[in-house]
C-alpha cells in the first residue's frame, strides 16, 4: 500500500467534521467533485469502505470512524513536524496558535499578546476566541495548538495544567447592595433574581457549582451571552449576578450604578492551560504558563 496523501486525510477529517459535502468542500477550498474523488481515492488505496452512501446521503462505517481518529492524530503530528522544522528546531520560533474562552479572552488578550511579543519575538502567535467545546473540538482536529481555560473540565486525551484561580463576586446594582451583608448567602437572595450566561458558556456551570446555585430557585430563566450583558441586566436593578475578578480588573463596571461584593465561601475558578498528549511543545507550552501565570488575579506558584 502506498503512503497516504496527507491532503486527503485532511479533506476526510472535514468531512466528518461537516457532515456536508459542499460545506466540507468549500472549507478545504476546493470543488466537491475533487473531494469526492480524494475520499474515493482513498478507499481504494485502503481497500475498505469509508463512507456509506445512498443518493445524495452518506454516513461513516465503522473504520471510516477509526481512520479519521488516526488521521486528527496524524495531522497533528505533521503541522508539528512542519513547525519544528520551519524553526529549525528552536522551540521559541515557529506559529502558535493559542485557543482562548470568551469570559476570558476580553480580559486576558492584550497582557498576553504583549508579553508574548516582547518575550518571544519570534513567535508568530494567532488567536481565536470560541466557547469551550468548540475550542476543544479544534484542539483535537489539530487546528489549535493550546487552549487557554475555565477549569475544573474534561478534557479527553489532552494535558492540563493549573495556573491560577480567578474569584467569583456577587454583582448587584448598589440600592439593593445596602441591604446585603459584606458576603451574601444565594439562600438569602429572592426568587428568579439570579442571572447566568447561556449553558454553552462554561462560566454558568463553574458558578453554579462553585456559588452553590445548583437546582435554585433565585437562578432566573432568561441567559445572557456575555458578561456585559449580564451587567447591563443588573444595571437595571432586574436581579443579580456572579462575575469573575478578572472582568472587574478591567472596569467591565465602569460607567453604571453597580456593584461588587465577594461571594460566598469565596468561590472561584481555575483557570489553565490544555494541550494535547504526545506533543512535541510542551517546553514553549510551560513558558507560555509562566507568563500568563501573573496576569491572572491569584497565580499558582507551580514552576
Amino acid at each position: 500500500m502506498k503512503l497516504p496523501n496527507l491532503k486527503h486525510l485532511y479533506y476526510l477529517t472535514v468531512l466528518h467534521k461537516e457532515q456536508h459535502f459542499l460545506r466540507a468542500a468549500e472549507k478545504c477550498n476546493v470543488s466537491q467533485s475533487t473531494l469526492s474523488a480524494a475520499v474515493q481515492n482513498l478507499e481504494d488505496s485502503i481497500g475498505q469502505q469509508l463512507l456509506e452512501r445512498e443518493h445524495k446521503n452518506f454516513v461513516f462505517t465503522d473504520f471510516g470512524e477509526a481512520l479519521v481518529e488516526k488521521s486528527k492524530l496524524l495531522l497533528s503530528q505533521t503541522h508539528e513536524w512542519i513547525e519544528f522544522a520551519e524553526s529549525a528546531g528552536d522551540w521559541k520560533s515557529g506559529t502558535l496558535r493559542i485557543g482562548v474562552i470568551p469570559t476570558i479572552a476580553p480580559f486576558l488578550f492584550e497582557g498576553l499578546i504583549k508579553t508574548i511579543h516582547a518575550n518571544l519575538p519570534n513567535i508568530n502567535l494567532q488567536l481565536r476566541e470560541d466557547t469551550t467545546d468548540n475550542l476543544l473540538g479544534s484542539l483535537g482536529d489539530g487546528e489549535l495548538d493550546l487552549l487557554i481555560l475555565a477549569l475544573p473540565m474534561q478534557t479527553p486525551g489532552c494535558r492540563q495544567l493549573i495556573l491560577g484561580h480567578d474569584p467569583f463576586h456577587l454583582i448587584a446594582h448598589k440600592n439593593s447592595a445596602i441591604d446585603l451583608k459584606v458576603a451574601p448567602s444565594v439562600d438569602s437572595l429572592p426568587k428568579d433574581s439570579i442571572f447566568l450566561l447561556q449553558k454553552e458558556h462554561c462560566l454558568t456551570d463553574h458558578a453554579v457549582s462553585a456559588c452553590g446555585l445548583k437546582h435554585k430557585e433565585q437562578v432566573n430563566s432568561l441567559t445572557a451571552n456575555s458578561l456585559h450583558t449580564l451587567v447591563s441586566l443588573v444595571n437595571c436593578e432586574m436581579g443579580y449576578t456572579f462575575l469573575p475578578e478578572m472582568a472587574l480588573q478591567k472596569n467591565i463596571l465602569n460607567a453604571t450604578n453597580v456593584v461588587s461584593l465577594p461571594a460566598e465561601d469565596n468561590a472561584f475558578r481555575d483557570i489553565g492551560l490544555a494541550w494535547r498528549n504526545g506533543t512535541t511543545r510542551i517546553q514553549l507550552f510551560r513558558h507560555i504558563g509562566k507568563m500568563v501565570a501573573p496576569l491572572l488575579p491569584q497565580p499558582i506558584d507551580i514552576f
